[in-house]
């Protein structure tokens, strides 16, 4: 009987789901491209805003459920219970629903527009919600952000190829699903415009910005009806500036820069510590949850998200920070506090690095405003208590911090800017949030050259970037240029056998390989035209002297950029190829420059 309802449901919903459909292919039929791209960029938002009200509701409900617990216990254990628990889920899920597969991170998002035209996976649209909830949700030390952006994406990625929009479009309504969900996230349209222009689209037009604010007032909007003002981080304080705090705002924006580069490096050790385990699954879990629950045991600001502590760190009573920690007998000392804060703000990277790379999902987002808010707060109230000054604004520091952190690891000042000063309610602090943002972003720039999300991608080639050429270049598949089916020739042969291999194929170009595979020099017709047109020469040339050490090599690691810029550093036309130290084919550079004219008229008839 119970069965027999379940599939009445589900018939119900699956045959509504349908019309649904029915109705926007109609619709799709009778609007302009222009008037349907709308219409898409509000479906994608709605979309992406209820995902974001479940992953907030449902993080916000645990906080406060392990809160209410550790009134009772003294101490908080549930806050360390809680985070293994939601690791360990996380593994289940990922290994028994999604196969043991699940693309982490917001690079994905950029790898997705550069190298798959905007086409990002349909599992995306819930893989990402279930997956954060049990991390981030049960306390892991990461952000909700990271997925939300991902499942924003996929919502939009996957409504083009739905309705066969072109890759144009696809990627429009891809970076619309991203700026909902900032802007809903934070009640933040106009940071959900720039984040998802700043990082996500590097070429946009007027008419590409439309939608992109579209969807992002629209995400906002349904947070700010649905979604409880608590539950996101905001702040009500009257906010001033004042001129003569300029010096310790810029010594700010200095250490910002340099807190932003120490907390991606350690985060990257993390993952590389993980990456070289042999242990897997649940062990692998287990290995880094543990060491994880041991540091929100001793700093329970470490649990989940952390926002609720930025906003009692912003308050004037920021000692509630110590409440039910080991350290609480000692709250009301000044220095107690500021060494918390400070030991709280250097290890949450590896808290969030555990969290993620031992098999839980989040991001990067809300670790850099807990870090940035933490930085404010420990730079500010270092100088009050050293008597350097007395007048310096500890909440204005707090959060303006974290404008200065965001901006560093990122590599989006204005998304920075903007993004405080939305959720401060006002723009009082704006002149502070510009020179803190821009200072951490030129020191964080002048020693990494890519933001952290996006580091592992420069180092294969696969950025997206403001210049177009390298775009399109990026979007060109190396399999595709390869010549591979080609006849190479061993070191024991002679200087006969090339005839022969010239009379009987195409080829002009021969590698020379021993057993293994092992390049080991190239035979170029043209170059030796004059000694295999010379019976005397081909009788008496020893064949090891036609063979010739190539002045430039290609691996299968190399970006199809890097490719080119070793044909322009040699002014040759073909280059061989190595993979994993073995001849795998030669690349031509005529192939190339056809691939790029054809993808530059795709874009162009786009």
């Amino acid at each position: 009987m119970q069965n027999r309802k379940v599939s009445k449901v589900r018939l119900f919903f699956r045959n509504n789901l349908r019309h649904l459909e029915t109705l926007f292919f109609v619709l799709k039929s009778l609007l302009s491209e222009r008037h349907f791209i709308y219409l898409s960029c509000v479906l994608v938002s709605i979309s992406t805003a209820f995902a974001v009200i479940v992953l907030k509701s449902f993080a916000h409900n645990v906080f406060l459920f392990a809160n209410y617990l550790n009134g009772f216990l003294k101490l908080p254990y549930t806050n360390s219970i809680l985070p293994i628990l939601g690791i360990v889920l996380t593994v289940f899920v990922v290994r028994r629903i999604l196969d043991g597969k699940i693309e982490k991170g917001s690079s994905r998002i950029l790898y997705a527009v550069a190298k798959k035209g905007g086409i990002m996976p349909r599992r995306q649209m819930y893989a990402q919600i279930i997956t954060s909830s049990l991390t981030v949700g049960l306390g892991g030390s990461a952000g909700l952000e990271s997925p939300i952006t991902i499942t924003g994406a996929a919502f939009g990625s996957n409504f083009a190829q739905k309705y066969k929009l072109s890759q144009k479009d696809r990627i429009l309504l891809l970076a619309c699903g991203v700026a909902a969900g900032i802007a809903a996230a934070f009640n933040a349209p106009i940071a959900g415009v720039l984040f998802a222009i700043e990082v996500v689209l590097t070429d946009v037009t007027i008419t590409a910005f439309i939608p992109i604010m579209i969807s992002a007032a629209t995400g906002a909007l349904i947070t700010t009806i649905v979604l409880n003002e608590e539950v996101l981080l905001s702040f009500k304080q009257e906010l001033t500036f004042d001129y003569h705090n300029i010096p310790y705002y810029i010594i700010l924006g200095l250490v910002a820069g340099f807190i932003s580069l120490y907390h991606a490096r350690a985060f990257q050790k993390v993952e590389a510590h993980f990456e070289k385990l042999r242990i897997k699954g649940y062990r692998k879990a287990l290995y880094g949850a543990i060491p994880l629950a041991a540091l929100i045991f001793v700093f329970p600001t470490l649990f989940g998200e952390g926002y609720e502590s930025i906003k009692v760190l912003s308050n004037s009573h920021p000692e509630e920070l110590l409440n039910n920690t080991m350290l609480e007998p000692f709250k009301e000392n000044g220095w107690v506090l500021l060494i918390f804060v400070g030991l709280s703000m250097m290890v949450k990277a590896y808290a969030t690095g555990l969290t993620l790379a031992s098999g839980g999902n989040g991001g990067n987002f809300a670790p850099s405003l807990f870090v940035g808010s933490y930085l404010g707060y420990f730079v500010a109230k270092l100088f009050t208590l050293i008597g350097f000054s007395n007048d310096i604004p500890v909440s204005n520091f707090t959060i303006v911090g974290m404008a200065g952190i965001l901006s560093g690891l990122f590599h989006a000042p204005l998304t920075s800017i903007f993004l405080i000063g939305e959720i401060t309610g006002g723009y009082g602090l704006m002149v502070p949030l510009m020179i803190v943002s821009s200072i951490s972003f030129a020191v964080s720039k002048q020693f990494e050259k890519h933001s952290m999300d996006i580091k592992h991608l420069a180092a294969k080639g696969q950025v997206f970037t403001s210049d177009k050429d390298k775009n399109i270049l990026s979007g060109i598949d190396i399999l595709e240029v390869i010549d591979t089916d080609l006849q190479t020739l061993s070191p024991n042969q002679k200087t006969e056998d090339v005839i022969g291999l010239i009379a009987t194929t195409k080829q002009t170009i021969f590698a020379v390989i021993d057993e293994k595979k092992r390049l080991l020099g190239i035979i170029d017709f043209d170059k030796v035209r004059p000694i295999l047109f010379n019976q005397f020469q081909i009788k008496h040339t020893p064949f090891q002297d036609i063979i010739a050490t190539p002045v430039q090599i290609a691996c299968m690691e190399d970006s199809i950029e890097m490719i080119m810029e070793k044909f322009e550093a040699t002014t040759a036309d073909y280059l061989p190829l190595i993979k994993e130290d073995r001849y795998y084919g030669f690349i031509y550079k005529s192939k190339i420059l056809e691939a790029y004219r054809a993808k530059l008229k795709e874009m162009i008839i786009e």
